[in-house]
């Protein structure tokens, strides 16, 4: 009998069965307010303030743009995240690759104020955040929405990015420089295609952290309604059922993305 045999656990024990029942039930947990969100989407609510189910409809898919303020609020918290995702991952991955592949002199610190950024407290960041930008009296509006969920979602890119280069090769680049390549050559043809399922779930995390920020947002707000913020304040009047239907579309793109990218990083491994 070999040594595998011997050391090989027995299947069915009652410990395992009752880990996979805990982890299936965390799973449910964790699930369920999205399922009930998915299920009140085609709720046929009566009034406001009802959250009980009436009956299965369509209408308020029909009628999801319908309330403009809603529809406002939407296109401001898409066109925030957009805009700092895409400026967080340009600087992230630069940052990133510059901690992960550079000794430089003041890299302990950065890589401190990196993490530590990571464990600021959202309430202290936006705190900080307000009396910094009215100190400077710079009106609070989409800029300042912008820059802050620029400096809260930076070090989570940055930490994404340089823990791709860590295991990156170096020798990789060493050839592509011996066989003739440019230093923007290099980064573009080996480095990025190297580092690029980093800077996608950098990405992807930066835009969710953005998308549904609402204790930051509210500092830094001025007069501009978010997704978030438009929810919270319509709590006590009710929130329609368009709320549901805007939610269920932005988690299933969402999924899509995560699917899509997953897929394509199985097919670069294959």
């Amino acid at each position: 009998m070999s040594a595998t045999t011997l050391t090989r656990r027995p299947r069915g024990r009652l410990g395992d069965r009752l880990l996979h029942a805990y982890t299936w039930l965390i799973i449910v947990w964790l699930s369920s307010p999205i399922a009930v969100m998915i299920l009140f989407g085609f709720n046929d609510k009566k009034s406001k303030s009802n959250t009980s189910w009436q009956g299965f409809t369509l209408r308020w898919y029909q009628q999801l743009f319908d309330i403009s303020d809603l529809t406002t609020a939407l296109k401001n918290s898409l066109t925030v995240a957009v805009a700092s995702t895409l400026i967080t991952v340009v600087i992230g991955t630069m940052l990133g690759l510059a901690l992960g592949r550079h000794r430089f002199r003041g890299r302990g610190v950065t890589n401190f104020l990196v993490f530590a950024a990571i464990s600021t407290p959202e309430l202290v960041m936006g705190a900080s955040l307000l009396s910094l930008f009215v100190s400077a009296n710079l009106p609070r509006d989409a800029l300042t929405i912008i820059i802050a969920h620029v400096l809260f979602s930076l070090s989570f890119v940055t930490v994404t990015v340089r823990a791709r280069v860590i295991t990156l090769d170096p020798s990789l680049e060493e050839a592509a420089r011996d066989l003739g390549a440019t230093a923007w050559g290099t980064f573009r043809q080996v480095t990025l295609p190297a580092v690029l399922p980093g800077v996608l779930s950098g990405g992807m995390l930066a835009f969710a952290l953005s998308i549904d920020d609402y204790v930051v947002t509210s500092f830094v707000n001025g007069s501009t309604v978010t997704f978030p913020l438009w929810i919270i304040g319509s709590v006590k009047t009710g929130i329609p059922p368009q709320v549901n239907v805007m939610g269920t579309l932005i988690f299933g793109i969402g999924v899509l993305i995560a699917v899509a990218n997953a897929v394509a990083a199985r097919r670069r491994r294959t």
